[in-house]
């Protein structure tokens, strides 16, 4: 089985706290093998997901070790106790520098795969929170195609697949780098070959009640993409 370098960040008899490298699959979709959980198996067998992040996202998830530990914190995730901060680089300069995206989400009819969103009240509810941190107007140049962008810091309330993605295009304002929701003939930043977005904050409650926070730094090739900004 292949191996990848993953970052343990904390670790007790109960859980992991890993910093996902962007490229691996959290969770096997049909017959992948390799996938984040295939690798946590090997040196926990009892390992379970609590959450996931996409394959092309990077940043800290917290692992089960045992199943007690699951209903736990999957519990903490159903009654939205868990907290979580991701760090987003999108297209465009926001209107508003802070506010609430509520929009469900649901399967698209028209995009195989994809999700869209739907007015709040039908379908499934997702909520997202959003700050711009930094905001890079360029002036043209091949990097940027002469095209604006926004660092933000995002706050989803809600875990639905893709919801950071699919809201961030909803209000005009696409991730970059994501593929699956981009808008037609959209800017391509050059050296960026993933979505730019990190899960950078997680905190949850631990079985003796003992609330635990954690963060993570932007990896270094997210980083030199803002710094050729």
């Amino acid at each position: 089985m292949r191996t990848m370098n993953i970052p343990t960040i904390y670790e007790d008899n109960d859980v992991v706290v890993i910093d996902k490298p962007a490229g691996l699959l959290a969770h096997p979709v049909t017959n992948e093998k390799n996938t984040l959980i295939d690798l946590m198996k090997e040196k926990y067998p009892e390992a379970r997901l609590v959450h996931r992040l996409d394959k092309d996202t990077s940043g800290l998830m917290v692992i089960a070790k045992n199943e007690k530990t699951y209903e736990w914190l999957k519990s903490q995730f159903l009654n939205r106790q868990i907290h979580k901060k991701y760090l987003a680089l999108v297209n465009g300069i926001l209107k508003d520098k802070k506010g609430i995206i509520a929009k469900s989400i649901s399967k698209s009819r028209k995009r195989g795969g994809s999700q869209t969103t739907a007015p709040i009240g039908k379908m499934r509810e997702a909520i997202t929170r959003y700050e711009v941190i930094k905001e890079f107007s360029a002036k043209g140049g091949s990097a940027l195609g002469g095209k604006n962008y926004t660092l933000l810091e995002v706050s989803p309330e809600t875990g639905r697949t893709h919801q950071i993605r699919i809201h961030l295009t909803s209000i005009g304002h696409p991730l970059a780098g994501d593929d699956k929701y981009k808008f037609k003939r959209q800017a391509k930043i050059e050296s960026l070959n993933r979505q730019f977005l990190h899960a950078s904050y997680l905190q949850f409650q631990l079985l003796d009640g003992k609330i635990m926070e954690f963060r993570s730094e932007l990896p270094e090739e997210l980083n030199k993409i803002l710094k050729n900004l």
